[in-house]
C-alpha cells in the first residue's frame, strides 16, 4: 500500500501539521508504482531529505492513460455540462483557500520560497486561477457561419480527450493551476507529471480534487523522472495534447517525441533571457525596485526573470548605486524561508546551485566584473548571494544563456535604437520590461521588443486573465486568459444540408 508522510511545522511563520500521500494518484486512488521505486525529496534550505515519494514508470503512465480515457468517455468530457465542471473547479478553489496556510508551508519546505511571499503570491494566485476558469467552463462556444441559404454551418470547440501535462519545480502549485484549470474547464482529462524535485503540493492537491467531487480518473498524478514518466507521456499514442513548462532543451525533446509518435498538439512555455530597459526619464525609485524584483524574486528561478538590465547613461551610476543597495539588503536578509524578516531563500537543489555557480565563474573567467555577490551564502543549504555583473559583453555566456538564478547583468546604453537592437539580440522572447515616464516612447519600445509579454513601468506581474507565452525559442502557444482555452480545444466544423438537392 502507498504510504503517507506527515510533517510537523513549528516555525515562526507557520505552526501546524500536514499529511499527504506519497504514492501515485491514478483513477481516484493512491497506488504503488508497478515497478517499486522512490525519489528523495530534499529541503533546499538544509540539503536534508524531507521524505521519499513514489517514482512511476511508463507502465504507470499506460494505466493512467487508460483510466483517463475511460473517464473522458463516461463521466467527463462532453458527458458533463460546463456548469458542472465549473462548480467542481470553484469547489477546488474554495478547498485550496481553506488550506492555503498548509500549502504555503509545504511549498516553502520543498522549494525554498519565502513563506509570506508564497502565501500571498503563488498560493493566492493559484486559487484565483481555479476560480477564473470555473467561470469559463460553461462558456466554451462555437460560431454559426453564414454561407448559403441551403446550408447551416457552425463550429464546436471540443476537448482533446486525455492531455498530458509536465510542470517544473520553481512554482509547482501555480503551475498545477495553470495546467489543470483550463484543461478541466474545457472537458479534458489529465495525466500530470510534477517535478520529481518538488512534488509535495502536487500530491497534496490530489486529496482536494477527490474532496471537491471530481469523478475518478479525471485527474491522475504520476511523480517520476522526465526520462521515464515524461518520455512516456510525450510519446503515448492515446495522449493527443501535451502541455509543458520548463527548459528549451526539454521542449525540443517533447516536440521530437510528438513528431515521432502521433503528432500530438504541443504547448510549450520555455526559457527566457528577458530584458529590462530603463530610460533616463523613468521614475528611478520605482524602476530600481521593479528591476530588482524582476531578477531576484524567487532567487532568480523564473522563466520571465529580467536578467539583462539596460540602463540609459544619464542615470546609470545612480541606478546602479540604488540597485546595489537592494542587493545588499537581500544578502543581509538571506536565510531560512520560514524566518520572520527573511527575503531571499535558497536555490532549489544542489544541481541548480552548482549550475548557477558555474555561470558566475564563467562570467569571471570571461572578464565581466562582479559588482556585488558572486559567492555562496552560508554553509548549509543551497543559498547564493544576489549577484550583479557589470562590464559585460553580448557574447558572454552570462549574457546569452538562461542562468535561472539570482544573477543579473547590467549594460549602459545611449539611444532608443541601440537598446532595442541589443535587447532583441537573443534566441529567447518570453518577456520584457520597459521603464519611462514618456508613455509614447515606453509603448513604442514595448511594441518593438520581440517578446510575448511586455510590462511597462513594472515587471514580471502576470494576470490570470491575460495570456502568457513566448516568441522565438521561449515557447509555443499561450497560457492564462481566454487564449488558454483555445489550446485545450479543437475546432469541429459542422455542415448541415437544409435544401441543396442533387
Amino acid at each position: 500500500m502507498p504510504g503517507t508522510f506527515t510533517y510537523h511545522f513549528n516555525t515562526p511563520a507557520f505552526k501546524g501539521t500536514s499529511t499527504l500521500h506519497t504514492g501515485l494518484f491514478i483513477g481516484g486512488k493512491w497506488v504503488d508504482p508497478v515497478v517499486p521505486a522512490t525519489i528523495d525529496v530534499i529541503n533546499p534550505a538544509t540539503g536534508k531529505v524531507i521524505t521519499a515519494a513514489a517514482a512511476g514508470s511508463s507502465k504507470d503512465v499506460d494505466i493512467a492513460v487508460d483510466v483517463a480515457k475511460k473517464a473522458y468517455q463516461t463521466s467527463w468530457g462532453l458527458k458533463v455540462p460546463g456548469t458542472t465542471r465549473g462548480k467542481l473547479l470553484y469547489k477546488l478553489a474554495e478547498l485550496l483557500e481553506r488550506d492555503m496556510d498548509e500549502f504555503a508551508a509545504l511549498e516553502t519546505l520543498n522549494v525554498g520560497k519565502i513563506y509570506a511571499i508564497m502565501k500571498t503570491g503563488d498560493i493566492q494566485a493559484s486559487i484565483d486561477v481555479f476560480r477564473y476558469y470555473a467561470g469559463w467552463a460553461d462558456k466554451i462556444q462555437g460560431k454559426t457561419i453564414e454561407t448559403t441559404e441551403n446550408k447551416l454551418a457552425y463550429t464546436r470547440r471540443e476537448p482533446f480527450g486525455v492531455v498530458g501535462q509536465i510542470i517544473p519545480w520553481n512554482s509547482p502549485l501555480l503551475m498545477v493551476a495553470w495546467k489543470f484549470a483550463p484543461a478541466l474547464a474545457t472537458g479534458n482529462t489529465v495525466v500530470l507529471k510534477p517535478s520529481e524535485i518538488a512534488p509535495l503540493t502536487s500530491l497534496r492537491i490530489a486529496d482536494l480534487i477527490t474532496e471537491a467531487g471530481f469523478p475518478p480518473g479525471v485527474v491522475n498524478i504520476i511523480n517520476g523522472y522526465g526520462t521515464t514518466v515524461g518520455q512516456a507521456i510525450t510519446s503515448h499514442p492515446l495522449i493527443t495534447k501535451v502541455a509543458f513548462t520548463g527548459s528549451t532543451l526539454v521542449g525540443r525533446k517533447i516536440l521530437k517525441a510528438s513528431s515521432e509518435s502521433n503528432l500530438k498538439v504541443v504547448t510549450l512555455e520555455l526559457g527566457g533571457k528577458s530584458p529590462t530597459v530603463v530610460f533616463d526619464d523613468a521614475d528611478l525609485e520605482q524602476a530600481v525596485k521593479w528591476a530588482a524584483s524582476g531578477i531576484f524574486s524567487n532567487m532568480g528561478q523564473s522563466c520571465a526573470a529580467g536578467s539583462r538590465i539596460f540602463v540609459q547613461e544619464g542615470i546609470y551610476d545612480e541606478f546602479l548605486a540604488k540597485f546595489t543597495a537592494i542587493a545588499k539588503n537581500l544578502a543581509a536578509t538571506t536565510g531560512d524561508p520560514f524566518a520572520i524578516g527573511m527575503q531571499h531563500g535558497p536555490q532549489i537543489s544542489q544541481v541548480q546551485f552548482d549550475r548557477v555557480m558555474s555561470y558566475i565563474e564563467s562570467g569571471k573567467q570571461e572578464g565581466a566584473t562582479v559588482h556585488i555577490g558572486g559567492a555562496r551564502h552560508g554553509q548549509e543549504g543551497y543559498f547564493i548571494q544576489p549577484t550583479i555583473f557589470t562590464n559585460v559583453k553580448p557574447e558572454m555566456k552570462i549574457v546569452k544563456e538562461e542562468i535561472f538564478g539570482p544573477v543579473g547583468v547590467v549594460f549602459k546604453f545611449k539611444t532608443e535604437e541601440e537598446v532595442i537592437e541589443a535587447a532583441n539580440n537573443t534566441t529567447y522572447g518570453l518577456a520584457c520590461n520597459v521603464f519611462s515616464q514618456n508613455i509614447s516612447r515606453a509603448l513604442r519600445v514595448a511594441h518593438s521588443l520581440e517578446a510575448g509579454s511586455a510590462w511597462v513601468n513594472y515587471a514580471k506581474t502576470v494576470d490570470k486573465a491575460v495570456p502568457f507565452g513566448g516568441y522565438k525559442q521561449s515557447g509555443i502557444g499561450r497560457e492564462l486568459g481566454e487564449y488558454a482555452l483555445d489550446t485545450y480545444t479543437q475546432v469541429k466544423a459542422v455542415h448541415v444540408n437544409i435544401g441543396q438537392m442533387l
